[in-house]
Formats: C-alpha cells, sequence, structure tokens
C-alpha cells in the first residue's frame, strides 16, 4: 500500500510541476521509490531503491539497467546492472556511507534504439555535514569597512513607469540604482501596492547568468496581497534589452564569477554583494514602507545573494533562500563536492592560495554562520547545480531562528506553490507596525 501511495503521488507530481525528473512528452517514466520515505538515513545504513521503468506508460520488462554509484557530483565509483522483471521493477541496494554525505545514483537504460537515463541521490545523516571552507580571521571587519565606504557614496537612483506589469493593485516602476561614481550600476522592478498604506519590503535578487529579469510577474501576489517587492539583475544590463544584446554580454560577462578572483577588494562580486545592500537602502527609504519589515528572497545565486545581503545589513528581519549557490566553494579540496559554480572541480591546480583567499572572503557559508534574523530554507536531492551537501552545509552553520522545506525529487527548481509558500512565511514573520 505505501509503495502505491508514493507511485501515486510521484505521477501527481509529473502532471503538476515541469521538473527534469518527470518530463512532459518523453517516452520513458522513471519511478525510484527509496525504501525509506524521507530519503534519509543513517551513516553505517544500507539503502535500498525500489525502482520501476514504464515505456509509453508500460513496463520494461527484461530490460537491463546498467547503473552507477558516486558521492555528491563527484566520479562514479561503482558500477553495476539489474534486469527488471515483468513489471518493469526491480531492487537496487546502494550501500551506505561511514561520514556524513549525499549517494547518487546514476541509472541508464536502451530500449528500441532509445537511450534513457534517471538518477536519485540519498542522505547519510546530512545533519551532520559541516563545511570545509575557513571563515577568514577579519571577515567581520571586512565587510564592515567595504560596507563603510560603500555608504560613502550618496543614494543614487533614476525611475521610470513599467506599465506593462502595473495592475490595477499595484505599480510597477524600472529602478536603475546607481552603485559607485565609476558608473556601476543595476537595475530592477519596483513594485508597490496601490493605496495610502504602509507596507513590508522584499528584496529578489537573480539566479546566476547574464540575463533579463525573467517574468516580473510570475509574483504579482506579493505587491497585489500588500508587500513592496524589488526584483533585481547584478550586470547593470537594462532588462529590455534584446536576445542578441544579452548574447553579446555574456559573451563579455559570461565568466563574472571568476573575474579578479585573485584580489578580494577587486573581485568583481564585491560590488554585487554591496549592490544588494545598497537596495536595501532605496526599499527603506520609500515612502510607502512600513518603517520596520523588511526582508531578502531568492534562489541559486539569488539565494546566495539574499543570506549574504542580510548578513550585511542587520535590518534585515527575515530570509528565504532556495538552493544557496557559492556556498563551500572550495570544497573539492577536501575530497567533496563545492558549491556553484564548481571552482577547482575540473583541476586543482587553479586553487591557488590568493582564490581560496577570495572566495573564503565571498562564501556563502561564512555569511550563514553571522546571521540573526528569521531563515526559510528549501532544496532538493536530485539538484546538481547547487548540490544538497552544500545547502545543508549552509543550514546546518546557521542559529537564528530557522526551517527546512525538504523536496527530496527536485532538482535546480521549485514549484509555484513553494515559491507562494516563502509569501505566507514572509507575511507570517512580519512584525507588528506601531499605530497599527
Amino acid at each position: 500500500m505505501k509503495y502505491l501511495l508514493n507511485l501515486f503521488l510521484l505521477f501527481a507530481m509529473m502532471f503538476t510541476a515541469s521538473a527534469e525528473n518527470y518530463p512532459s512528452r518523453d517516452d520513458f517514466l522513471w519511478v525510484a521509490v527509496p525504501d525509506h520515505s524521507d530519503w534519509l538515513y543513517e551513516t553505517g545504513e544500507d539503502a535500498n531503491v525500489n525502482l520501476q521503468l514504464l515505456h509509453y506508460g508500460q513496463p520494461a520488462s527484461g530490460v537491463t539497467v546498467t547503473y552507477t554509484l558516486g558521492d555528491d557530483m563527484l566520479p562514479d565509483d561503482r558500477k553495476d546492472s539489474v534486469t527488471l522483471d515483468k513489471d518493469g521493477r526491480a531492487v537496487i541496494n546502494m550501500g551506505t556511507m561511514t561520514k556524513p554525505g549525499f549517494r547518487d545514483l546514476r541509472m541508464s537504460a536502451e530500449i528500441d534504439g532509445q537511450r534513457t537515463v534517471h538518477h536519485i541521490k540519498l542522505g547519510f545523516s546530512p545533519e551532520r555535514l559541516t563545511p570545509f571552507v575557513r571563515e577568514p580571521k577579519d571577515f567581520r571587519e571586512f565587510w564592515q569597512k567595504a560596507v563603510a565606504e560603500d555608504k560613502k557614496f550618496p543614494l543614487t537612483y533614476t525611475v521610470e513607469p513599467a506599465p506593462q506589469y502595473t495592475t490595477d493593485k499595484m505599480t510597477c516602476q524600472l529602478v536603475k540604482l546607481q552603485l559607485n561614481p565609476e558608473g556601476r550600476c543595476m537595475y530592477g522592478y519596483l513594485f508597490i501596492p496601490k493605496g495610502d498604506g504602509k507596507y513590508p519590503a522584499v528584496l529578489c535578487p537573480p539566479g546566476a547568468g547574464v540575463k533579463t529579469i525573467k517574468e516580473p510577474l510570475n509574483h504579482r501576489y506579493y505587491g497585489e496581497g500588500g508587500m513592496i517587492r524589488c526584483e533585481i539583475e547584478i550586470h547593470g544590463c537594462h532588462p529590455e534589452l534584446s536576445e542578441s544584446e544579452f548574447a553579446e554580454l555574456r559573451k563579455e560577462k559570461g565568466n563574472y564569477l571568476s573575474f579578479d578572483l585573485d584580489d578580494p577588494d577587486k573581485y568583481y562580486m564585491k560590488d554585487v554583494y554591496l549592490g544588494c545592500r545598497r537596495f536595501l537602502d532605496l526599499l527603506t527609504s520609500l515612502p510607502e514602507w512600513d518603517g520596520v519589515n523588511l526582508f531578502t528572497q531568492g534562489g541559486s545565486q539569488g539565494g546566495a545573494l539574499a543570506i549574504t545581503t542580510a548578513g550585511l545589513d542587520e535590518r534585515v528581519n527575515g530570509c528565504v533562500a532556495n538552493h544557496p549557490a557559492l556556498s563551500d566553494m572550495t570544497g573539492y579540496l577536501s575530497d567533496k563536492t563545492g558549491g556553484y559554480p564548481h571552482h577547482f572541480r575540473k583541476d586543482r591546480n587553479e586553487a591557488t592560495p590568493e582564490k581560496i583567499r577570495t572566495l573564503e572572503y565571498y562564501d556563502v557559508v561564512n555569511f550563514a554562520r553571522h546571521l540573526t534574523c528569521p531563515v526559510r530554507m528549501t532544496w532538493g536531492f536530485n539538484d546538481v547545480t547547487c548540490p544538497p551537501t552544500t545547502s545543508y552545509e549552509v543550514y546546518n552553520v546557521i542559529t537564528s531562528p530557522k526551517e527546512a522545506l525538504l523536496t527530496p525529487i527536485n532538482e535546480h527548481w521549485t514549484t509555484r506553490a513553494t515559491e507562494y509558500g516563502h509569501y505566507k512565511w514572509i507575511k507570517d514573520h512580519c512584525k507588528p507596525v506601531a499605530g497599527e
């Protein structure tokens, strides 16, 4: 009965969310159900996966499934195969781990000349995972000095109406925020509820890449539900540029996470971290802000920036992060996975002392250690962009009030329901405002 229920739920997920695990318009469907319903095991405990493969919705009976096993994001260390029974089923024993972490079961099969692949990651005592990255002794002093210097440049920005994103319940403006006298800037769509009230404010930094601010109305329920929301980009690219213009900019800026990595004062992301914090100055200067409630929220690189921004500014009283990138970035130097963008994964010889030192100042783990506000995090185990190992490591070092929404089957995505849950969490964590 439990197996059938799990199977039903997995099929339901296929039809209610777009996912790498269960793509639409595919002839094959893999159903992999661990014998622990939460996909979590203690170190030393064997994990078994009940597998079924369907082809055109019919059991792939007699098909050979080849599989490999390896630690999270690391090379395979075991290879084997199994033959599916008449119902297209088999059981694969994944073994165990002697230290905390994740094992990745990577499966493939060929039917009628078509190859199909699937994978599933299971955790072993991940609540005991600890990051490899070190915190520099002057970490806090480095950033306090950087923020103090940044504040010397006055808050400078321009706004223009964005009627294409304005609704009957909220206005939208395109903001151009000047970051420094040298002319570096960032853009953002600023949504403000219509009316005479005072509202909480939410800053939403972007995921990785040089691209436009995608689908700003996806989260319209913030502005229409009574919250100021600012969705930003980080490269100074006007969001209404054409795709061909963005393609040219990607040639120029595409490797930005490695620009000037030898010097923490010149590193590309320094202006990004400080620029996100400067957007908080903008939000708190708005006459519509309620004067109390200020949140950060984002996913992947945006999840990283949500945490670093909250770490740089104590005015933030709530932070929501999906699978944060830029976490334990030197992890591959300790024979474990490292966080996106996976520095040194292919060549450890690139790990000079200067680059390691810079990454330590910018690693999300070191900001997470100092958070004082409540935090909500969510991540999936099957993620191969921001691996679950590093998300756990971030979560494990947080000492402020925290909660986690674990969605094991997820790869590098969240559902609309999860995103709306973030909105409700923020709403529930708003503090009372004097006079209300």
